[in-house]
């Protein structure tokens, strides 16, 4: 008899969401090398809203079920192989998150430090990995440089801040409202958070003492970026995450050249496939602070399954503190 489970289906693109809803589907059957997961909480990024539109850089054959990170419970894995019953893990992968089970590859399982829930260890991979590429690996931060953090309350900034302060750096947090504002000074304590609405440059200037920043995490792009061009320090690292903002920014080789900063460029995951030794070892990095009680992913809403959409729209309206998780027995 084929036992069956419930998950969310995107069984079309569409810009609404309308192409996605709940499915009774077959629990899948682990492959060889493959784990099988009772999935305890998914939680959602920026990326996976995309997917649903088909605007994201990967593109998934339909139907799939939505979901890049998750974390649960080992329920069947082969007897030689690295996990057992009961094992507490993460899982990373492109889909699959969204359900009450799933297969996964064995590489593509992390332990879960025990210090966090099922939801915060569903938030802590691709955030915090991207976070840890661009400060330590590609940023090569030193403790008591300033770091600016742009979108400082999504799930990527709201990371950096949170090992930004780990690693000793000076955070200048930049966030839009004054709810996020305040939960970001309340749960990591940065050096100062400031709202950038109206343009932080001269703010950043008065905080610094017209020195200006020695790391800028930018996942914003656009204006943001521009921006910070403005404040670096003469040796400083502009560090390109993303364009959350849609534009794409151009810069004039002679603006880095005069003022004397670089602008890198920061890709986790491509850094681990290419340096996959420095990839496991930044993954190690990460889960022994998390083990330390030095990070603590912030989990901003946890939603039972029936309430998806909810999840979803808090992202579309930027509205998300961290990450949103979706609790697939919930």
């Amino acid at each position: 008899m084929t036992r069956m489970m419930r998950a969310l289906q995107v069984q079309n693109l569409s810009a609404d969401l309308s192409g996605v809803s709940i499915v009774d589907t077959a629990i899948p059957e682990p492959q060889s090398d493959e784990v099988l997961l009772r999935i305890e909480a998914a939680a959602l990024g920026f990326p996976d809203l995309l997917m649903t539109r088909g605007e994201y850089q990967a593109k998934p054959a339909l139907p799939f079920i939505p979901g890049m990170e998750a974390a649960g419970v080992v329920v069947r894995a082969k007897s030689d192989g690295p996990w057992r019953e009961g094992d507490r893990v993460i899982a990373g992968m492109l889909t699959g998150g969204v359900a009450q089970f799933g297969c996964f590859p064995e590489g593509a399982l992390l332990r879960l430090p025990d210090r966090l829930s099922m939801a915060q260890g569903a938030a802590l991979r691709a955030a915090y990995l991207t976070a840890w590429v661009a400060l330590v690996c590609r940023g090569v931060a030193q403790a008591g440089e300033w770091l600016l953090v742009h979108g400082a309350a999504g799930g990527v900034g709201l990371a950096a801040v949170d090992l930004g302060v780990a690693l000793g750096l000076k955070v200048i947090a930049v966030a839009s409202t004054q709810e996020k504002r305040e939960a970001i000074g309340g749960l990591y304590k940065p050096a100062h958070v400031i709202d950038g609405s109206a343009g932080f440059r001269e703010q950043v200037l008065t905080i610094t003492g017209g020195r200006g920043v020695d790391l800028v995490y930018d996942p914003v792009g656009g204006d943001v970026f521009d921006e910070s061009t403005r404040c670096i320090a003469f040796d400083g690292r502009l560090l390109v995450v993303g364009f959350a903002a849609g534009r794409i920014p151009q810069i004039g080789a002679n603006i880095p050249l005069i003022k004397g900063f670089s602008v890198v460029g920061v890709r986790a995951g491509e850094y681990g496939r290419r340096f996959p030794d420095r990839g496991r070892e930044n993954i190690a990095h990460i889960l022994e602070f998390a083990d330390q009680g030095r990070i603590k992913p912030h989990v901003h809403a946890a939603f039972p399954l029936d309430d998806w959409k909810l999840a979803f729209q808090g992202m579309e309206e930027r509205s998300v503190i961290g990450r949103s998780v979706v609790l697939p027995h919930g």
